[in-house]
């Protein structure tokens, strides 16, 4: 039986993701940001879409195939048009515009990995692809040489498993620091996401010895995906007609306090937290996830306590700012004070 899926992770910038410099010229329109890629996206096909669009930074496309003959593996191999896909960056100054080819490293690829499980054989494949933007963006940096010239790296490593009943599924093992990561698995639907991006990080040690060329991978922060109706109020946040208030919260500090009153609603842009009620943690979550409806719904007064896993940064919407009605269905779907 020959088993053939692809999956792939998209990279790209959200909304008010940067600092410093690099903010000031997104500010500037020099620059933009990302929109955030479809929820569903056919790979191949639909990656490239993007790239061709200008609607990504990096993709990594990882498309493989394997003959199973009952209990073992006759052959396993990485498919063609399996490696990265890179985008453009365009600088604006007034009416002009330039173009920024970015510049691929060479992929990586691990030989097939062949196991044996109680329902049969697999292969995994682990594929990691990256590379820069060709704008530079000079700064200091802690470590030899001091001063960097070119962009630092950004690159994802998937790892991808193919069974003998013809299942598929699909891992975020590693990834740099920045931008953002969704995973697509092969059905097209968003697996998994980075949970943090962390500019300063990226900035510091993404190139030369700190990069999987030189064998040192990264550890993503891997988070699930939030539902779709939280997607939907989430649009409503940021795209409404009030925009929110964007607020930094530090790591290990309390976003909220059950029993403590509240009027306000969350949306976690970037990081992760724990949801504790009764000082028992019930849940964990990452960017995308909406928090604090019950207090909006339910009397004012907190049910659970929320604390920073990471750095935070939410979006902070009022009362009178949210769609009570989709709230109330949203409410109805999380459970998490039962769980």
């Amino acid at each position: 039986m020959r088993v053939h899926a692809a999956a792939a992770s998209v990279s790209w910038i959200p909304t008010d993701s940067l600092t410093g410099p690099l903010k000031k010229g997104m500010d500037l329109r020099v620059s933009r940001y990302d929109q955030p890629p479809p929820e569903r996206l056919e790979v191949p096909d639909g990656v490239l879409a993007l790239r061709d669009a200008d609607a990504m930074r990096f993709a990594n496309v990882l498309s493989a195939s394997a003959d199973f003959d009952g209990d073992h593996v006759v052959d396993a191999s990485y498919d063609a048009g399996s490696g990265l896909a890179i985008g453009v960056t365009t600088a604006r100054i007034g009416r002009l515009g330039v173009t920024f080819r970015a510049v691929g490293l060479p992929d990586i690829r691990r030989e097939p990995l062949v196991e044996q499980g109680e329902d049969g054989p697999s292969v995994r494949f682990v594929q990691t692809v990256g590379g820069r933007t060709g704008a530079p963006i000079p700064r200091p940096v802690p470590h030899p040489p001091f001063v960097r010239w070119q962009a630092p790296i950004v690159w994802t490593t998937l790892a991808l498993t193919l069974r003998a009943d013809g299942s598929s599924s699909v891992e975020l093992t590693g990834a740099s620091a920045f931008p953002r990561h969704w995973v697509y698995d092969a059905s097209g639907e968003v697996r998994s996401k980075s949970g943090l991006t962390d500019q300063a990080r990226w900035m510091a040690h993404s190139f030369g010895v700190r990069t999987p060329w030189a064998s040192r991978d990264r550890d993503a922060t891997v988070v699930e995906v939030e539902s779709a109706l939280e997607r939907e109020l989430s649009a409503d946040i940021m795209r409404g007609g009030e925009r929110p208030e964007i607020r930094h919260v530090a790591q290990h500090a309390r976003l909220t306090v059950q029993g403590d009153p509240g009027d306000e609603l969350y949306l976690l842009l970037d990081g992760v937290v724990r949801v504790d009620v009764d000082d028992k943690a019930v849940v964990e979550l990452g960017p995308g996830a909406v928090l604090g409806e019950r207090a909006l719904l339910e009397g004012g007064t907190r049910s659970s306590t929320v604390t920073a896993l990471t750095p935070l940064r939410v979006a902070v919407a009022p009362r009178h700012a949210v769609d009570l009605d989709r709230l109330r269905a949203l409410a109805d779907t999380h459970h998490r004070e039962d769980d």
